[in-house]
């Protein structure tokens, strides 16, 4: 008893404040508390502003396409990369001027008459498995077409020039660009805010983050360009109708792999048939042939060995950001969950008796 008197009055001897915990595990427990309670609070607002996030992710990875191109560029033009990003900018802004001045009317046109076109082909496929004893609710598949059908109008009203979310694509093309310029800045400033001896393990997975991400939207941008131009270059010298439309939404979908590629699949296919029996086999297999050589040869020469990521994983993560975030989460679900794995894969390497872990691409 006289020892406990002799403690308190030694604490108040020190001028300890009366709100401090006296005991070491009431300290202990508040101070985990005091960390769970954080991590909630972090988490509460990170669901507030996941669109602002989002948004600032997307601008990322708009940065790493500029960065690719520069890089790219690099091995053959000795200049500064500020020159090779502004040449990479300007070639991107001529393209889509020549693509507006060149097919900009007849594709407007051919974006609004798709969905009626793609209706009837709904109802005349409807008809026929119908004769065919299928039981099926023409509403119930009417109402699913809509449903596909406002996803893809998003695409075509883009390529027509009547952008959706202008407000959120300057901010990504923005925020893209200053960080394309000077990505150290703001690579340091993230490191800054972290303590001292995490700031080197910092830079070396974000180098690695940058380089996964770089060549993995290499692989999208050309496996776009080669499904793009094949599939309209083959409906167009069949005589499909709207070629021009549909090589252009599915170079844009292949950037979405799997379900851009069904979607574009499925369109590709009702506006064949429209044709008649003949056009519509033959756009099912021009749909198989571009499908595998991209996936099998083109895609794989370019991003080999990059991510190796379950296939029913990146469906079940687009389909989940689909949900949450729209076309925009759609879009970034595939480099989204790269960069986690990377960060996932460089957490192991530290957590390893010796530093090191095998990953499942290799790198």
């Amino acid at each position: 008893m006289n020892k406990a008197v002799e403690d308190e009055d030694a604490g108040r001897a020190v001028g300890s404040s009366p709100t401090r915990i006296a005991s070491p595990e009431l300290r202990r427990e508040a101070a985990r508390a005091v960390v769970w309670v954080a991590v909630v609070g972090l988490a509460v607002l990170a669901v507030y502003i996941s669109q602002a996030l989002l948004v600032i992710f997307g601008a990322m990875v708009f940065a790493a396409l500029l960065d690719g191109g520069a890089r790219l560029l690099g091995r053959g033009l000795p200049i500064g990369r500020n020159w090779r990003l502004a040449i990479v900018m300007l070639l991107a802004i001529a393209f889509f001027i020549w693509l507006g001045l060149f097919a900009g009317s007849q594709i407007s046109q051919q974006a609004a008459q798709l969905p009626g076109l793609v209706n009837d082909q709904l109802v005349r496929l409807i008809a026929w498995l119908q004769t065919k004893g299928f039981a099926i609710n023409e509403g119930d598949v009417t109402r699913l077409a809509g449903t596909v059908l406002s996803g893809v109008g998003t695409v075509t009203k883009a390529i027509g020039g009547i952008i959706g979310g202008v407000a959120t694509l300057i901010l990504i093309l923005t925020i893209g660009l200053y960080i394309a310029f000077e990505p150290r800045i703001y690579e340091r400033g993230l490191a800054w805010m972290l303590p001292g001896g995490k700031r080197s393990e910092f830079h070396l997975t974000a180098d690695r983050m940058a380089h996964t991400l770089r060549r993995l939207l290499a692989g999208r941008l050309v496996g776009m360009a080669f499904e793009g131009v094949f599939i309209f270059l083959a409906l167009f010298i069949y005589g499909v109708p709207m070629a021009a439309l549909l090589g252009i939404i599915t170079g844009l979908l292949a950037f979405i792999p799997n379900i851009g590629a069904i979607v574009s699949g499925i369109l590709m296919v009702l506006v064949g048939f429209s044709g008649g029996t003949e056009m519509g086999i033959y756009t099912i297999i021009v749909y198989f042939v571009v499908q595998n050589i991209d996936g099998n040869i083109v895609v794989p020469l370019i991003a080999r060995r990059t991510v190796d990521l379950a296939p029913a994983l990146v469906l079940a993560f687009q389909l989940i950001m689909g949900i949450l975030f729209g076309i925009l989460g759609l879009f970034l679900a595939d480099p989204l969950l790269a960069m986690t794995k990377v960060w996932l894969e460089r957490r192991a390497e530290i957590d390893s008796p010796d530093g090191v872990t095998a990953s499942a691409d290799g790198a």
